[in-house]
């Protein structure tokens, strides 16, 4: 396809534009209509964790595979929300990175294809960033969140299973990266802990589940790396194993002792396990929440926004807003997950900003923010 073949932006969008975004950068097929960049008119999601769930984690092929089969019908109950269907859209936008590769391939080059036989303008939107204007998106009914769009400048905390990092925004477009992960995002390490705590999957609601009402005994330790705003989640992962490790050896030593049968095979008590995921979880919120807050008071941000999938975590939303000495900004939890209505927000101030890609324009698995 030429690049002369693009629809041009030649001015701002009018009152009423209206855009499909696609969503496919990891396990959800999503597919959503926004209209103004604000308004929700559809955001469908379906869902693979029931189909991963019996792997511990996310299965490359499998979710590719399943994004084919559930991206038309997810597009089309999409549609149904315009009286004129395509008629009545103004763009098309979808995720070109970060994400798995395979995954990203199926919704964004159904995105192009659709843009293209429709002649309409389209854009390639950054899924990280997108998790960032998920609160820029107005609340739905029984929503209680401030109808007034955030206020520049902002420090984001971008937390999910792929990435964890801190960012100063300036404005539409201007970030400065302040710090990220150095190993695991936050919630690759839920879900490890989860698994090493024999807990359901995905781990961040099963260790909220798991530490809900439990007053932490023996704390955990936390990875400061001082005098930077980045993350380490690794070595904490490892603390839990090594005292999962430990316990598992001291209920052996106590089961052969009392002369019991299987002793090899004693399973974890369930107040240990509830502590300590509460450990585990305090341990991460604290450090991320800490920095955070730090972050706003030293370079002066007007709100805080928390992103990502573990956006969702309450004790995480709690310590921030108890925490923080200015509005933060917490997105409804359906709207913290992966979701298509997010990288509509972002692709419509990319057309303010008459801001396009060309049709050369292809997946970039590692995109940074």
């Amino acid at each position: 396809m030429a690049e002369n073949a693009v629809t041009a932006l030649t001015s701002p969008p009018p009152p009423g534009f209206t855009i499909l975004a696609l969503e496919t950068s990891c396990d959800e097929t999503a597919a959503a209509v926004v209209r103004d960049g604000r308004s929700i008119l559809a955001n469908v999601v379906a869902s693979q964790i029931d189909l991963h769930r019996r792997y511990g984690g996310i299965v490359p092929e499998v979710a590719s595979r399943q994004h084919i089969l559930s991206l038309s019908p997810v597009v089309q109950e999409a549609l149904a929300a315009l009286p004129n269907g395509w008629d009545d859209l103004h763009a098309i936008a979808a995720t070109y990175g970060p994400g798995l590769s395979g995954s990203l391939l199926v919704g964004f080059n159904a995105a192009k294809a659709m843009a293209w036989q429709r002649g309409l303008p389209f854009v390639g939107v950054n899924h990280l960033e997108a998790h960032i204007y998920a609160s820029w998106l107005a609340p739905g009914k029984g929503e209680e969140e401030e109808d007034k769009p955030p206020q520049f400048p902002l420090i984001a905390l971008v937390v999910s299973g792929g990435h964890t990092l801190l960012a100063l925004l300036f404005g539409h477009g201007y970030y400065q990266l302040l710090g990220q992960t150095r190993d695991d995002a936050a919630g690759e390490a839920f879900d490890k802990v989860a698994r090493i705590l024999e807990l359901d999957y995905p781990g961040g609601p099963a260790i909220q589940r798991a530490a809900e009402g439990v007053t932490v005994t023996e704390p955990l330790p936390r990875a400061w790396l001082r005098q930077t705003f980045d993350f380490s989640f690794s070595g904490l992962k490892t603390a839990v194993l090594l005292k999962v490790q430990n316990q598992q050896e001291r209920d052996v030593r106590l089961a052969r002792a009392r002369g019991e049968q299987g002793a090899e095979k004693q399973r974890l008590s369930e107040e240990f396990v509830k502590q300590t995921a509460a450990a585990f979880q305090d341990s991460v919120v604290d450090v991320l929440v800490t920095k955070t807050v730090k972050a706003a008071a030293q370079y002066g941000a007007r709100e805080i926004i928390l992103a990502g999938g573990v956006a969702a975590n309450a004790h995480l939303r709690q310590e921030l807003c108890r925490r923080a000495q200015l509005p933060v900004r917490c997105p409804p939890i359906s709207l913290c997950t992966d979701n298509a209505a997010m990288i509509a927000t972002v692709a419509y101030y990319r057309y303010e900003a008459l801001v396009q890609k060309g049709w050369e324009l292809d997946v970039q698995p590692n995109l940074r923010l």
